[in-house]
């Protein structure tokens, strides 16, 4: 019992990769693509949501074909830097295998670059990581697989990520796969067990094969036989899920007490719930008299937070939760609502997109106020938009004030509005050392310059 359940269980080969028949059937065809010349595509890219098994596939890919590994994650420091020494130049040599044996690529033998959340990548902590990655994919000599849960949130930095890689999709397993899957893993570690309790393990994972596992896991320790008491309370690990379930209890339900005890139940705070209520509320009350009457309720709860955040005193969030719970769902007298899937809060998802954004034009500010002498409030406000303007509209402005400000080519590209491997950041950049040799010398001073006035200080 003191293993991890996750990494003891790896499946070994593609074959043992729970779900995904097809995405396992994409890989194998990439794979044997390197048999021989190098493929047309040489970094793949595994999608899906998080637990479902794409770094296993990866692992499960290297094993099959006797790789050797070369593996970075977000635990990782992911400078633009370190990928260049650390993959970049492993993907150029030879390797050894984990058996201490010489793996010849002329003789098949191969090694696979795994960059796992690839898709984490911001700010100071990964500068410049994603023109290396770019670089790794064009120039790479070894198989290289990008693990991501947000492709779009990667492949928008560079168009050379989405146009140079294999994109292989994966999606959650069924319910009755992940059950099959713990079963066999209480089986092996010596465990009875109830089908039902695996069933509900399985359910409330959502579709994460490793939550499954570490909640099976848990709730064995110490036990003979598991039973359905035994994992009644767990709870679901994805938020969405709960989500999900409150915005069908409260916009949907015809019981206003079980919509408020939905709202009690879930681990949100009511911040979140208002989000995600007031995103679907115009969708699922289609009556003027109800959306009234239901956004009356939602003000409210939000003077109730305000009071919240002002006095610090939490116990208003009793009477948030009720407006929002009871409150809404009594507020419901028109015609049924909708059977549409709920919506995610799009401010959410715009704050999330937009994370990289933010820090970057953070970091832009604190340099164009060093630059300029201002503040960075300023500088954000006032400076940055009509300089990325000018620096759009002349190339020759935009490499002097990139050796000047010592912009890296992501800045660069931020300002230009361009992706970091364009012709134009390129050009850019190529065009600093003309720039600075091309503005006339400096005259030479002869006459003698006059002395400096005294302060204070020196009588």
């Amino acid at each position: 019992m003191s293993h991890d359940w996750t990494e003891l269980y790896r499946p070994d080969n593609l074959a043992d990769v729970v779900g995904n028949p097809k995405a396992v059937s994409d890989i194998r065809s990439w794979a044997d693509s390197w048999d021989g010349s190098k493929p047309t595509k040489r970094a793949l890219v595994l999608i899906g949501p998080p637990g479902v098994g794409k770094t296993s596939a990866a692992l499960a890919l290297a094993k099959e074909r006797g790789w050797g590994v070369v593996e970075m994650n977000s635990s990782d420091q992911r400078t633009g830097d370190i990928i260049r020494q650390v993959a970049l130049r492993g993907s150029y040599s030879n390797t050894f295998s984990d058996a201490g044996d010489y793996l010849s690529t002329t003789e098949g033998g191969r090694k696979v670059i795994i960059l796992d959340e690839a898709d984490s990548l911001f700010g100071r902590e990964d500068k410049g990581a994603v023109p290396a990655i770019v670089e790794l994919i064009k120039n790479t000599r070894q198989p290289v697989i990008l693990i991501v849960n947000d492709f779009y949130g990667l492949s928008k930095k560079s168009a050379s990520i989405k146009s140079q890689t294999l994109q292989v999709k994966f999606f959650r397993p069924r319910v009755q796969q992940i059950a099959a899957l713990i079963s066999s893993i209480a089986r092996d570690q010596g465990i009875e067990y109830e089908d039902k309790a695996m069933s509900m393990i399985a359910e409330k994972a959502n579709g994460d094969l490793r939550a499954a596992v570490r909640d099976l896991q848990s709730m064995a320790s110490g036990k003979d036989v598991l039973r359905v008491e035994d994992v009644q309370h767990i709870s679901h690990r994805n938020v969405e899920a709960d989500m999900y379930d409150v915005m069908g209890a409260v916009l949907r339900g015809k019981d206003p007490e079980k919509a408020l005890q939905a709202m009690v139940a879930v681990a949100e705070t009511p911040d979140m719930v208002l989000l995600w209520l007031d995103e679907n509320l115009p969708y699922d009350y289609r009556d003027p008299g109800d959306l009234v009457r239901g956004y009356g309720k939602l003000s409210r709860a939000d003077v109730f937070m305000g009071r919240v955040r002002r006095r610090q005193y939490y116990r208003f969030w009793a009477y948030a939760r009720e407006l929002m719970s009871f409150g809404l769902n009594d507020s419901l007298q028109g015609r049924p609502a909708a059977n549409d899937r709920f919506r995610f809060p799009q401010y959410l998802m715009k704050m999330s997109r937009s994370k990289a954004t933010r820090t970057m034009k953070n970091d832009l500010a604190a340099k164009i106020g060093e630059h300029c002498h201002t503040s960075i409030y300023r500088a954000r406000h006032e400076i940055l938009p009509y300089m990325s303007w000018m620096m759009r509209n002349n190339i020759d402005l935009a490499s002097s004030l990139a050796k000047s400000m010592e912009l890296d080519a992501e800045e660069l590209a931020f300002l230009l509005d361009e992706s970091v491997d364009s012709d134009t950041v390129k050009a850019a950049l190529s065009n600093v050392p003309a720039v600075i040799e091309d503005r006339p010398a400096a005259k030479v001073q002869t006459k003698e310059m006059p002395k400096p006035q005294k302060n204070l200080f020196d009588f």
